[in-house]
């Protein structure tokens, strides 16, 4: 069998955005996926659908897989005709055990290319407010590993050099050893007042930042009991941290959010709380699928021509709707002269991208504003159809026929109950450690409780933000229990990110 190809890929440091193009392509071509707990699991996604995942550990003390083990395994993978991206936090070949593996690929005959990524050393930095150069303080860096191969001898860091050698120190892995580091740097003569930052999970929503001296700073991380991954800085430029500092400042920043969307439709709100600083710990309470059975949403396709009305009350209900049509080799001339309307902008914006723009957009995104907005138009006689989810509220196709039109009422798709991730969820929620949680739908309620202890529902989610996208939802989760604290007043996904942004500013 003719060897595959191995992708040696920097995750960037940790925000999942920090990933290159070339390395978010590599991860679509791969047939297997190899990762570490640096590399963030929301990169994930950009793997193809079928690739397997193989997860390897790799935190202080507990190495799921030893190097010679991760090599051996590159190998085998490899020579089975797969295509691997081995995703590694930061830069492959920073401190990222990287060489090794690319030198056990060439030793075996594998194929493999290096896609760079973002290295920690700068990114953390960066993200907390301090520039390793500036015309001011520094025109030199140093970066340098705090946690050498125990097996070596002695250490080929010369402390001494470098603690004058360079005016930006930056030292990666170096917090367990900081005592010696400190000690070591200032006997080389840097003056012990010089400013020092310790900056744990850079780039991530978990960011904390500890800032001192050389004299100061190891008491200061022994008393804040700082543990790894932590970049540490050494240098006058620590100093502008004051006025640089703009990602810990975020409305949003530390808090962590549950996302219950569709995994397919839960980027929009991800992007949007995450680019306010926020944690976002996707959980999808519903997804999406075919209705049990076609055959209604293709009698009322194969007599389109009949209808005069097509009430589209999701980007669901568009997008199966006219996958469908299409699927029974028609186009969108089968819809002749037929009228469009259509809840919320987000809807119409499916819909235009199918060639349509919407006869009736209502100003409000529920059932009733389509019914109030037919009160304007003559509907007597008139033959509507209404393709959407099974569960949908029956008030539109009952308040539309009052007025004397005829609705085909059709499943279109259909939602069921999601279990990803909910063992971790309910472990979060145990721990304390979120802050708010999120819904879209009265569905993504309903499942939400169901998904986790009944007998411990209301103690688990005590002291913890609700945020609703409309007052149906929120309806729904007070039936069951929840207080809603936050209300979209716009019922739309930006809509719920600016509500939750204003209750917390």
């Amino acid at each position: 069998m003719k060897p595959g190809k191995v992708y040696l890929v920097g995750a960037g440091p940790g925000d999942p955005e920090l990933i290159t193009i070339k390395g978010i392509n590599s991860l679509g071509e791969a047939d297997i996926v190899i990762y570490d707990h640096l590399a963030s699991a929301r990169l994930l996604k950009h793997a193809k659908k079928g690739a397997e995942i193989i997860y390897v550990g790799k935190e202080q003390g507990s190495h799921t897989l030893p190097q010679d083990e991760m090599n051996r395994l590159l190998v085998e993978k490899a020579k089975g005709g797969h295509t691997v991206v081995r995703l590694k936090g930061g830069h492959p070949f920073i401190f990222g055990r990287g060489g090794e593996e690319a030198e056990a690929l060439f030793d075996a005959g594998i194929d493999f290319e290096i896609v760079p990524g973002i290295t920690s050393a700068i990114a953390a930095p960066s993200y907390a407010g301090i520039p390793l150069t500036h015309r001011k303080y520094a025109a030199s860096i140093g970066i340098v590993t705090g946690h050498e191969d125990p097996s070596k001898p002695e250490s080929a860091v010369d402390w001494g050099k470098l603690a004058t050698g360079v005016q930006t120190l930056v030292v990666l892995m170096g917090v367990k050893n900081l005592p010696h580091i400190v000690t070591s740097i200032v006997a080389g003569g840097r003056d012990p007042k010089t400013p020092v930052a310790l900056v744990r999970w850079g780039t991530t929503p978990k960011q904390a930042t500890l800032v001192g001296t050389l004299e100061t700073i190891v008491e200061r991380a022994q008393k804040a009991e700082l543990k790894p991954p932590v970049a540490i800085v050494v240098g006058d430029v620590v100093r502008l941290r004051e006025k640089l500092n703009w990602f810990e400042k975020k409305p949003l920043f530390g808090m962590t959010v549950v996302v219950t969307r569709t995994r397919e439709q839960a980027s929009g709100l991800v992007a949007c709380l995450s680019a306010h600083g926020a944690d976002c710990v996707e959980c999808p309470t519903i997804q999406v699928a075919p209705p049990e059975d076609w055959t209604p949403l293709d009698t009322a396709i194969d007599r389109l021509d009949t209808y005069d009305w097509l009430v589209l009350t999701s980007v669901n209900g568009v997008d199966f709707f006219f996958n469908r049509l299409f699927s029974k080799g028609k186009d969108v001339r089968a819809l002749g002269k037929v009228r469009t309307a259509t809840i919320g902008p987000a809807t119409a914006q499916r819909l235009r991208e199918f060639g349509f723009d919407s006869d009736i957009i209502p100003n409000t995104y529920r059932a009733e504003s389509i019914i109030e907005a037919f009160k304007h138009e003559p509907m007597d006689g008139k033959r509507v159809l209404l393709p959407r989810a099974k569960e949908a509220r029956p008030i539109l196709p009952v308040e539309v026929r009052k007025m004397g039109a005829t609705v085909d009422e059709v499943p279109a798709y259909q939602t069921e109950q999601a279990t990803d991730n909910v063992d971790m969820l309910v472990k979060r929620l145990e721990e304390g450690s979120v802050d708010i949680v999120t819904f879209t739908s009265s569905s993504t309620v309903r499942n939400f409780k169901a998904a986790l202890p009944a007998d411990r529902f209301l103690g688990l989610m005590e002291g913890i933000k609700v945020a609703s996208i409309g007052p149906i939802t929120s309806e729904t989760a007070r039936n069951l229990g929840l207080n809603v604290d936050i209300e979209a007043k716009e019922f739309t996904i930006p809509g719920l990110c600016d509500a939750i942004l204003d209750y917390f500013t």
